[in-house]
């Protein structure tokens, strides 16, 4: 599932980002979302979000575990 409408996101679920400074390369970072960031319901770069380690990314796939 992708990371790009809000109300997919939920704090507690596993995610993979890209942080900002991994967009060039498109390396992910998985976690577990603390806060959803981003206020629209939708984003094409996907919802922006604070992993509960203080990472902040944009959400590129949701981990169904």
């Amino acid at each position: 599932m992708n990371g790009q409408t809000r109300s997919t996101i939920k704090p507690g679920i596993t995610v993979l980002i890209v942080m900002k400074q991994d967009q060039a390369t498109g390396k992910l970072t998985k976690g577990i979302v603390k806060d959803v960031l981003t206020k629209s319901p939708n984003h094409p770069h996907g919802i922006k979000v604070r992993l509960v380690d203080g990472r902040v990314g944009r959400v590129k796939e949701i981990v169904e575990e």
